[in-house]
C-alpha cells in the first residue's frame, strides 16, 4: 500500500517508495526530508481545445472536471489532508480502474494513468460522447459532472467525503442505486446510468436523490460518503 492513513483525515506518503506523488494543490500539510513539488497537469484535459460545437463544449466540461495538482518527487516523507474531510485509500495493487470526480480525489502515485473520461450516461439514451452530451440537463440538475477523472494501472489513490465512507459491491442480482449528492467514485467494471425516478416537472420540487439516481451494474465497488453535502 502507498499510502498509510495518520487518521480518519491524514494520509502519509513515502515519496521515493511511491515513485512520485499527484495531489491536489494545497493539500499538501508538512514533509520531511528532501522533497520537491511542481505543477502537473492531467492528460487529457486539454485534449479538445480548438475543436467546434458540442466537442467544445465537452471539451471545457472536461477541463473543468481537473482539480489544479502538484507532482511531488525525492525522497522523504509527506503528510496530505484537505478541508478536514474524511479520506478513504483505495488500494489498486490488483490494477483495473478508479473512476472518481476530481473534486474527490485527495492523492494517488504517480505511476498511474490519469485521463478524464465520460462515465455517465441517461438512461435509455445510449453511450459515449453522445449519450453523454444527451445527459447534459440531466447532470445538471443532478449535479453529477458528464466526465469524470480515471485512474489505471497499479498503485493506490486516496479518496475524500464527508462523514466517512462506505463500500458497496456491485456485481449481485441487482443494481445499486446511489444518490447523485452521495456518490463519490467506482473501481472495477461498474457501469453508471443516471435515471430519473420522477417526472421531469416533478423532478424540480423534489432533492436530487429522489429525483435523479445513478444505477450502478457491472462488477467492482462503488464508493458512497455518508452525506448528501458537495465538496
Amino acid at each position: 500500500m502507498v499510502f498509510s492513513k495518520v487518521n480518519s483525515k491524514v494520509v502519509k506518503v513515502d515519496v521515493g517508495a511511491a515513485g512520485g506523488v499527484v495531489a491536489r494543490t494545497g493539500a499538501m500539510l508538512f514533509y520531511t526530508g528532501q522533497v520537491q513539488f511542481s505543477p502537473h497537469q492531467v492528460p487529457g484535459s486539454q485534449s479538445m481545445a480548438g475543436m467546434g460545437g458540442f466537442t467544445r463544449m465537452a471539451g471545457r466540461m472536461m477541463h473543468g472536471e481537473h482539480e489544479r495538482t502538484m507532482l511531488a518527487q525525492g525522497q522523504g516523507e509527506v503528510h496530505y489532508g484537505h478541508a478536514g474531510l474524511e479520506v478513504h485509500v483505495v488500494d489498486m495493487s490488483q490494477g483495473g480502474a478508479l473512476c472518481v470526480e476530481a473534486s474527490r480525489l485527495l492523492a494517488h502515485n504517480a505511476g498511474l494513468q490519469s485521463s478524464v473520461v465520460s462515465v455517465v450516461s441517461q438512461g435509455g439514451g445510449g453511450r459515449g460522447m453522445l449519450g453523454a452530451l444527451r445527459g447534459a440537463a440531466a447532470g445538471a440538475l443532478s449535479g453529477t459532472g458528464m466526465f469524470t477523472t480515471q485512474l489505471s494501472g497499479y498503485g493506490s489513490a486516496v479518496l475524500l467525503a464527508h462523514g466517512g465512507f462506505i463500500e458497496l459491491p456491485v456485481g449481485g442480482p441487482n443494481p445499486v442505486f446511489v444518490d447523485p449528492d452521495a456518490f463519490v467514485g467506482t473501481y472495477g467494471s461498474v457501469q453508471v446510468e443516471l435515471k430519473s425516478a420522477v417526472g421531469w416537472r416533478e423532478a424540480m420540487g423534489r432533492g436530487v436523490g429522489e429525483a435523479m439516481q445513478l444505477q450502478c451494474t457491472g462488477q467492482g465497488i462503488v464508493y458512497v460518503q455518508a452525506s448528501e453535502e458537495k465538496l
